[in-house]
């Protein structure tokens, strides 16, 4: 599942910051099913008015979505009328600042491992291989490469030449601290992307530039074989 954008997130989690409102949502999803307003009002003391007005800014913000059912047990008029149901629109939402995407660090990792368990791979190659396929299904279908990367939170930016640079970097505690790991990781990922996008994965070329990912894309049709392979980047260049 793809996340909230970056935004989003933020509006996400500053909606909590209001009590009755992260009583409101915590009601919710703790629920075993969708919840009604009236069921929504009485659990957290509050007019049915009010808990409407919070419910539907919840749903605004990308935390609960809405049903309608009609009510079970209620006859006369009006009795088969479809009632406004709230239930989680999402199974969690965090927000970094700036922007970062530890979750699918650990994704990869994790996916990593587990291929190399059951097939007997070496760990860097099963991460290498994991993570290009990540990155290519994760793409496909998705649009250009660059929608992708500004979705993905990398902050891509023109660099005058006609490639990319990616001003952020999703994984950057991760790659400050395990270079030779992340960045690899990280370049297999992108490549995997350039190729769900249509693109050349060979646009995917290493970027030595302090404050920025360890990656950039270069221009379409571009001849920089020199810096192309991010899974041989040394120790010592991650972006800090």
């Amino acid at each position: 599942m793809r996340r909230l954008p970056w935004a989003g997130r933020l509006a996400a989690v500053a909606s909590l910051g209001d009590e009755k409102r992260r009583q409101l949502f915590e009601f919710v999803s703790a629920s075993d099913g969708a919840v009604g307003r009236d069921e929504a009002a009485a659990a957290v003391d509050l007019p049915r008015s009010t808990a409407s007005f919070h419910l539907d800014r919840l749903v605004k913000d990308g935390l609960l979505a809405v049903e309608f059912h009609k009510p079970a047990g209620k006859t006369g008029p009006g009795s088969g009328r479809p009632a406004k149901m709230y239930r989680t629109a999402e199974p969690e939402i965090g927000a970094f600042v700036p922007d970062r995407n530890y979750d699918l660090a650990g994704e990869l990792l994790a996916a990593a491992i587990e291929h190399s368990s059951s097939g007997g791979t070496p760990i860097r190659e099963a991460l290498l291989v994991t993570s290009r396929e990540a990155g290519r299904t994760a793409a496909a279908g998705n649009g250009t490469l660059e929608g992708f990367l500004t979705a993905e939170g990398y902050q891509p930016e023109p660099d005058g030449a006609g490639g990319l640079t990616l001003l952020n970097c999703p994984f950057h505690r991760l790659a400050d601290r395990h270079p030779d790991t992340v960045c690899a990781m990280n370049g297999a990922f992108l490549r995997g992307a350039a190729s769900g996008c249509g693109d050349s994965e060979d646009r995917v070329l290493g970027n030595d530039t302090p404050g920025q990912c360890c990656a950039r894309i270069a221009p379409p049709g571009a001849n920089d074989a020199g810096s192309a392979d991010l899974s041989q980047l040394p120790a010592g260049t991650s972006r800090s």
